[in-house]
C-alpha cells in the first residue's frame, strides 16, 4: 500500500535531517533509494527497490543500493524484516509497530497494539543488558492465504535449484585440472 504523500514528505524531511545531521552527502541516488524505501508499506526488498528506483535513475547499480540500505538502517532511518526463507525486506516506518509475516507468502504487514507496548520486560531479556526498543513478530498464514487465495506472483518462494557439481560449473577452463591416466 502507497503512503499518503503528506505521510512521504515528512519521510524525506526526516531523512534529509538526519543525513545532514550525521554529515553525509544527500545525494540523488540516496534520495531516490529511500523515498522508493518509504514510499509504499508493503516492506519492498532489495530487488523492488532497485526496479523501482531504476525507473527514474536507470544507471543506479544494485551495489549502490545494498550500501545505501546498509547507511540507512546504520543512521536508523529503516529497519531490516526478515521472513522466514525469503529475501529481506526493508521497513522506513521508524514509529513503534510490529509486524504480522505471512509464513506463506511472505507478505509483512505493520499494526500497532498498546498491550504489546506495555508488557514488563521479562527478567531473562533484562539480565542480558539495557533494553531499548520491543518489537513483536507474529508468523501464521495472513487472511487471503488462510482463505485459499493463490500466492502473489512477487511473494513467491522460488523452488530450489538442484545441486551441480563443480564439473558442471563454468567452462572448460574454469574446471579445476584433474589429471587422469592415458589409456595406450
Amino acid at each position: 500500500m502507497k503512503r499518503t504523500d503528506r505521510e512521504l514528505a515528512a519521510m524525506m524531511d526526516n531523512f534529509a535531517r538526519v543525513l545532514r545531521g550525521a554529515e553525509v552527502r544527500l545525494t540523488p541516488q540516496r534520495l531516490e533509494i529511500y523515498r522508493q524505501t518509504a514510499a509504499t508499506t508493503d516492506h519492498p526488498d532489495i530487488d523492488a527497490i532497485h526496479r523501482e528506483v531504476h525507473r527514474t535513475l536507470p544507471c543506479v547499480s544494485l551495489d549502490t543500493i545494498y550500501r545505501a540500505l546498509a547507511l540507512f538502517a546504520k543512521l536508523g532511518l529503516i529497519s531490516a524484516v526478515r521472513p522466514p526463507g525469503r529475501h529481506v525486506r526493508f521497513d522506513a516506518n521508524l514509529a513503534p509497530h510490529h509486524h504480522f509475516i505471512c509464513t506463506r507468502c511472505g507478505a509483512a504487514v505493520d499494526f500497532e497494539d498498546r498491550d504489546l507496548d506495555l508488557l514488563p520486560i521479562p527478567r531473562a531479556a533484562a539480565a542480558l543488558g539495557r533494553v531499548e526498543s520491543r518489537h513483536v513478530e507474529f508468523h501464521g498464514a495472513c487472511t487471503s492465504c488462510a482463505a485459499g487465495a493463490p500466492t502473489p506472483r512477487a511473494n513467491r518462494v522460488p523452488a530450489p535449484r538442484p545441486a551441480r557439481s563443480p564439473r558442471s560449473i563454468g567452462t572448460r577452463s574454469h574446471r579445476p585440472y584433474i589429471k587422469t591416466k592415458r589409456r595406450d
